[in-house]
């Protein structure tokens, strides 16, 4: 049996990156594996034996929107922000009592802080990063500069992102990730990692032009649990979209596609996010259905007769497209990012011109109007999801990467 550290800055499920991190947590008990959690105290968070060594909660979002009461307290954010001393500290103490063979980090940043990795390398840790987006080349996560796809700090000019308050468009919020990016360049924190996941080939490739060694970076997709979802035959017609709904989402591109169609065949757009009640307004003709969850969503989802991912920006290995596949429904996708590597291009869905309006309107009018093509590609989107993105296969590979590192201990 093998004794893994999982570490991942939230302990209840927040976002895709929980998702993956909970579903290997998961696997690896069942299988009979030692789990060690390591993570920050917060009233959502799921039981742990471990919450003890977890770190006080913090939440930058509401400390940088005062502006900080005071100059000392701007001081200790900001250094905590790049180093958090608490982390580092109780890092140390649970290598020491529990001494794991492998930490696996997931999402750290700003809160856990990349500073514990020396600790687990210096510990005689194995260390695993799962890249869930792209922080090591781009300070603000995204490579989105004004909306628009962005490489210029190419994992090393940093501060681009000052210049172009990347940052929710703060100049503050700007020159803290900045910073940050630049001292854990100059610290080599990174360099403690011994192998790096990428969810896609495209970002195992990107990261590899800009940051780290090609031979560092294993590509292992995401997984889902397909025997939790049962292929529906189901087909209400309509056309859905689930997701955030934000700017880099393309969701405006994908309405402006569905009003050029004059078509019956309703839109359903699930989800919330910074541009939902703007696009609401703008385009009152469309079904806004807000946050969905539980089996209101897996309804929703089940019945679509296809779903779109208009994504604007470099999409990691979307779980909206697997969740999709899992129901058998076939996807049309922008050819951006990941994405391509998940659709089967005129199989299992189509691919799209990021952002060309009448591009995705055509893919969406054959849909519309071929219901047996959309039955016959939602069975090959199950199938391919079964043979590559079955969890089981995942957390397979992700056991095969543990016992590799282990043996060279």
């Amino acid at each position: 049996m093998m004794k893994i550290l999982f570490a991942n800055k939230f302990f209840y499920l927040n976002g895709g990156s929980e998702t993956v991190f909970f579903q290997e947590r998961n696997f690896l008990l069942d299988q009979g594996h030692y789990v060690v959690d390591f993570s920050m105290q917060h009233p959502n968070n799921l039981p742990s034996s471990y919450s003890d060594y977890f770190i006080q909660n913090i939440d930058y979002r509401n400390c940088i929107s005062r502006r900080f009461k005071a100059i000392q307290n701007t001081f200790k954010a900001s250094k905590n922000f790049i180093q958090n001393n608490e982390a580092i500290k109780k890092i140390g103490l649970i290598v020491n009592a529990e001494h794991p063979q492998v930490a696996h980090i997931h999402n750290i940043y700003h809160q856990i802080t990349p500073a514990i990795i020396p600790v687990l390398k210096n510990g005689g840790v194995k260390v695993i990063l799962t890249l869930h987006d792209y922080k090591l080349i781009c300070p603000s996560y995204s490579m989105l500069c004004s909306g628009q796809i962005c490489n210029r700090c190419e994992g090393r000019y940093f501060y681009h992102a000052v210049h172009n308050k990347c940052q929710n468009r703060s100049w503050l919020r700007s020159v803290l990730l900045s910073a940050e990016a630049y001292w854990h360049k100059w610290a080599k924190s990174y360099d403690g990692v011994d192998l790096f996941l990428a969810p896609s080939k495209f970002m195992a490739e990107i990261i590899a032009q800009y940051r780290i060694d090609a031979d560092k970076i294993v590509v292992l997709h995401n997984g889902i649990d397909s025997s939790k979802f049962v292929r529906s035959d189901v087909d209400k017609n309509y056309i859905l979209y689930f997701g955030r709904i934000s700017e880099e989402k393309g969701v405006e591109t994908l309405i402006k596609a569905y009003k050029i169609l004059d078509t019956k065949m309703p839109l359903k757009i699930v989800g919330t996010g910074p541009i939902k009640e703007q696009l609401h307004r703008q385009y009152p003709e469309i079904e806004f259905f807000g946050y969905k969850t539980g089996n209101e969503l897996v309804t929703l989802v089940a019945e679509a007769s296809f779903c779109v991912v208009p994504s604007e920006w470099y999409e990691n290995c979307s779980m909206t497209v697997l969740e999709s596949m899992a129901f058998g429904k076939p996807v049309i996708g922008a050819r951006t990012g990941g994405i391509p590597e998940q659709i089967d291009d005129g199989r299992s869905g189509f691919l799209f011109e990021m952002g060309n309006v009448e591009d995705l309107a055509e893919k969406m009018r054959i849909l519309i109007d071929e219901r047996c093509l959309r039955n016959s590609m939602g069975k090959a989107a199950r199938e391919i999801l079964e043979t590559k993105y079955s969890l089981s296969n995942h957390c397979d590979q992700l056991l095969r990467i543990y016992n590799g590192l282990i043996s060279t201990i």
